[in-house]
């Protein structure tokens, strides 16, 4: 059957039925200044043979450089089982499990999901996935508003990965919630408490919490969940999903615990494919988990007493009525959270632990190694992760743009972000990185600054 089923009979018979000359009268509320034309740049159509040759063609420009850059999406490494597994017909195709009774299979792997994702943020529910981390961020900056009632202001770090930022601003900024920057200590790299003080007393919905922060490093989660609670607020962990595997879990943070958790899935088994698809994912206590947005898969038992699985705690009609709903996140992000149940369950408690303590000592020595590089320091001072903000003495975006022909990424520029580090990089190695492979991200960053 060709792509386009439409004879050029078929769609004249079809014009005259609805008594239009042609398509453009179709189209005809749009106007002329809005229409495109002509795609004058799109080729003639190819055959098979010759669109495999071209994208293969594509596919050799594409450099394998060796990747020092994380912020926010990981090079792990991905057990060759998991996407084996998951694109097989009966993961790869389902999707949408309305109809319980058909979509068992579905249904499972999203609560197996969901148990390991609580168990790993240590919260009371999780939720079946979101977009991803950033407009997870967002969602839980709208439930935070909902559940406090009465304020619509959020503290929000400057640490936090200023792509979440502005993503989080986009999706709230119409809805009347004021999100409040706090600055970070210029020598931790982390939440300056001095300045979140000074919003003490004041009616706040929520405090978000990274950790690590986009720095890599590692904030004093204790001390600002409980600081928050202390003003009425809610506390929004921004984690990455990895780290759990040896740092506190959110839902021990302080006396009582975070109260949401979030943040983006693709360290589990999800590759960087020029950035997504990814997930995101949300958790919470149960005294809110009414207002969690997104899908929720609930265990039952049916009248023959056989375990089943279902959708519970959302309405359908979350999903059409628009702005008074909940949420309007619809969908998740089904098979990227099938490939991250695959991964989990593969790699293990053990496993994951494994993965973040060889991730972080392997930044650990890449600081060290290359804070002997003369004029290369390391920026800042508090414990970090599967990242590190080095200083350069001269140009950043040159000397990256240096190890990038020696075949080296680098890591990631923070001029545009955070002008006042001047000349640093953020630098990350996950534990896909070797001894050897230090060694020549320490030779290129030599010979860029020489």
């Amino acid at each position: 059957m060709p792509f386009i089923p439409h004879t050029e009979q078929d769609i004249q018979s079809m014009l005259a039925s609805i008594g239009a000359k042609n398509i453009d009268a179709l189209f005809d509320e749009i106007p002329a200044a809005l229409k495109s034309g002509k795609l004058t740049a799109i080729g003639d159509g190819l055959n098979e043979m010759q669109v495999t040759r071209l994208m293969r063609e594509r596919a050799a420009q594409d450099s394998q450089p060796l990747n020092f850059i994380g912020a926010g999406a990981y090079e792990h490494h991905i057990p060759a089982a998991v996407w084996e597994i998951a694109t097989r017909g009966e993961y790869y195709t389902a999707y949408t499990p309305y109809q319980a009774e058909a979509s068992q299979g579905t249904l499972q792997t999203l609560y197996e999901y969901q148990t390991m994702i609580a168990s790993l943020t240590g919260m009371d529910a999780s939720n079946a996935s979101l977009y991803d981390g950033a407009s997870g961020l967002a969602e839980a900056i709208l439930m935070a508003v909902r559940a406090h009632k009465t304020s619509r202001r959020v503290l929000l770090p400057a640490s936090v990965s200023p792509m979440y930022r502005s993503a989080a601003r986009s999706i709230v900024k119409l809805q009347n919630i004021e999100l409040v920057e706090i600055p970070f200590d210029i020598a931790t790299g982390t939440t300056d408490f001095a300045a979140l003080q000074q919003h003490a007393g004041s009616d706040i919905a929520a405090l978000v919490i990274p950790q690590p922060n986009f720095f890599g490093a590692l904030e004093d989660v204790d001390a600002l969940t409980a600081w928050a609670h202390a003003q009425g607020a809610l506390a929004i962990a921004l984690v990455n999903p990895l780290t759990l595997a040896l740092l506190k879990a959110p839902g021990q943070w302080a006396e009582t615990g975070a109260d949401i958790a979030v943040g983006d899935g693709q360290p589990l088994g999800a590759p960087l494919s020029s950035g997504g698809p990814y997930f995101g994912f949300m958790c919470c206590k149960q005294a809110l988990v009414r207002q969690m947005p997104g899908r929720i898969i609930g265990r039952t038992v049916d009248l023959d007493g056989k375990q089943g699985f279902t959708l519970t705690l959302q309405a359908r009609e979350q999903h059409i009525r628009r702005a008074k709903a909940t949420s309007n996140i619809c969908s998740n992000q089904g098979l990227m959270v099938t490939a991250a149940t695959i991964h989990m369950a593969l790699l293990g408690a053990d496993g994951l632990r494994r993965v973040a303590a060889t991730s972080h000592a392997n930044t650990q020595a890449l600081a060290v190694q290359a804070s002997g590089v003369p004029g290369v320091k390391r920026l800042f001072s508090a414990a970090h992760f599967h990242e590190v903000v080095l200083h350069l003495p001269e140009s950043s975006a040159k000397v990256l743009a240096s190890m990038a022909e020696q075949g080296i990424s680098g890591g990631l520029d923070l001029q545009p972000h955070y002008p006042q580090l001047g000349n640093a990089i953020l630098v990350c190695a996950t534990e896909t990185k070797t001894s050897e492979d230090l060694q020549r991200y320490v030779a290129a960053l030599r010979h860029a600054l020489h």
